[in-house]
């Protein structure tokens, strides 16, 4: 199961920035993850954090000083580079971008930058004045042109007391940054993947709605996966509480008929489509302007309902098609009449009344069925494992070139 992160050598830099304490959390999360993780650390970074921190986390020496008197070649940074797989700068301080930029290598963790030939990403932390700083702006500039992946920042709430764009990326967000430069050259390089997500909503009134149990999280899952492996994602979800996968192209739309238009829009040149969404089969036949009250007698409130139409004949020819069924019994035969009436490449079918694999839930036991009539039934697994599996059967379906 490709994993991007497993046995990488990450170089973490950590600068004089109060988001010190996320980059702790980073490197507890990279390592969760099998890296490999090195972290480099500048004087004014030692104020706010302690080697001990990272090195509890990481469970490897931490590299402070340019030339470690207690390193036996005395030039640790230097090996750091050559071996560096990633290196990221987070947080980054508008100091240490303007050095850089400008190629200065006067500490152990700008020396580290300047030797390797490893990616780089670099994740702004700051207050907003310094941000929008014309000075800092440049020098941004200069390093997106080198082919340097910037994350960040973002918009909130600033240790000066302020609000604005100066905030350092949550540390889940970088791990998808690093996870995508990683997998930038995986088997899907090239590809243009969509993914729909979630449940639609179809109103009833201003207020009421009629949808389902979805909440997305396998649909995003293989939206991460296909990132990780090297797509352009385009992920189209219905309502979710889950935030974007960094690196992927997200619409979030509502009803079936606002699904259609931005799925059959992102497959218009696209590879192929995952649809992973629970997609309403019906909606209120007609929709109150206004609130519908209750009423004081007993007698029960009608609701009429007209289907909706699939739009999945409407995606061009030579998209590859997964769809997703999700079945409360007779889980493969449900699927199968699926898989043919809807002309599908692959469907994924799972009871989702099972446990730990209904909605909701991180992990999905699933079957694999395909046109051919064959059935390859999975084993309990993460939703981003299960989406790992699709896409190695996605891979296999592809027979023209990559768009």
């Amino acid at each position: 199961m490709p994993n991007p992160l497993k046995e990488k050598h990450v170089v973490l830099g950590v600068t004089g920035s109060i988001a010190c304490h996320k980059a702790v959390d980073l490197a507890s999360k990279l390592t969760q993850q099998g890296a490999l993780v090195d972290v480099v650390m500048t004087d004014s970074a030692l104020e706010f954090v302690t080697e001990l921190a990272f090195q509890s986390i990481t469970h490897r020496s931490v590299v402070v000083d340019l030339f470690e008197p207690q390193s036996e070649s005395g030039i640790d940074h230097v090996e750091l580079a050559e071996r560096a797989d990633i290196v990221v700068v987070a947080p980054a301080t508008a100091n240490t971008i303007a050095k850089v930029a400008l190629g200065i290598a006067d500490d152990a963790l700008t020396t580290s930058v300047l030797a390797t030939r490893a990616p780089l990403i670099v994740c702004p932390a700051m207050d907003g004045y310094m941000y929008d700083n014309p000075a800092t702006q440049e020098n941004l500039a200069k390093l997106k042109s080198r082919g340097v992946t910037v994350a960040g920042p973002v918009e909130g709430y600033l240790a000066s007391g302020l609000s604005g764009r100066g905030r350092m990326l949550e540390p889940h967000e970088i791990v998808g940054h690093v996870c995508q430069v990683l997998g930038h050259d995986g088997d899907l390089a090239g590809r243009t993947i969509v993914v729909s997500a979630g449940g639609t909503q179809e109103p009833i009134d201003p207020v009421r709605v009629i949808t389902n149990r979805s909440s997305g999280k396998q649909g995003f899952a293989i939206a991460e996966a296909a990132r990780d492996r090297g797509a352009s994602v385009r992920l189209v979800t219905g309502p979710s509480a889950l935030p974007d996968p960094p690196s992927v192209e997200v619409t979030r739309v509502e009803t079936v008929a606002e699904m259609r238009e931005a799925v059959l829009g992102a497959c218009a040149d696209a590879d192929a489509l995952i649809m992973a969404a629970a997609v309403s089969d019906y909606r209120p036949a007609k929709v109150s302007v206004q609130k519908i009250k209750k009423k004081n007698s007993d007698g029960p409130l009608v609701l009429s309902l007209e289907p909706n139409a699939d739009f999945l004949p409407e995606v061009p020819n030579g998209v590859v098609k997964v769809g997703f069924a999700a079945e409360t019994k007779d889980v493969e035969a449900n699927a199968s009449v699926k898989l043919e009436a809807k002309n599908l490449d692959l469907i994924a079918a799972n009871n989702v009344t099972a446990d730990r694999s209904g909605f909701a839930s991180d992990t999905n036991r699933v079957v694999l069925l395909d046109r051919n009539g064959g059935a390859e039934r999975l084993d309990l697994m993460s939703k981003y494992e299960v989406g790992h599996r699709i896409l190695d059967r996605v891979v296999g379906l592809f027979s023209g070139p990559k768009t």
